[in-house]
């Protein structure tokens, strides 16, 4: 699935699909749903996030915006300076609600043939 979001004043692709995990495993050599996991108990804590969180929503960020655009920079630092602007608590709500949506099936389980 792909959908645009608003960053910096202009409309950013991004891509979730089955291959996002495996992609983020090979640019940053961490287990996305993990680090997800990890970034979400923080987002549910009532703590700032820390650096850590911070660096796992920019590769998933990155990931995800690569997925959709191949053409981008080859680094998140790289992608990051061509934004003045880059609110973590503007996009990643949108993002979180992308990857939500890419993880619910889409089909319906067909039912086993009785005999």
């Amino acid at each position: 699935m792909t959908q645009n979001i608003t960053i910096d004043g202009r409309a950013v692709p991004f891509s979730a699909t089955a291959s996002t995990i495996r992609r983020y495993r090979r640019d940053f050599g961490r287990d996305l749903l993990l680090d997800f996991k990890a970034l979400q108990e923080e987002i549910d804590s009532d703590h700032e996030l820390t650096a850590s969180a911070l660096t796992i929503f920019e590769d998933l960020a990155y990931t995800m915006a690569k997925q959709a655009d191949p053409n981008l920079p080859p680094t998140p630092d790289e992608w990051l300076d061509t934004f003045e602007m880059f609110s973590i608590y503007q996009v990643l709500p949108q993002i979180l609600a992308l990857w939500k949506v890419s993880e619910l099936p889409t089909a319906e389980a067909k039912k086993k043939a009785t005999t």
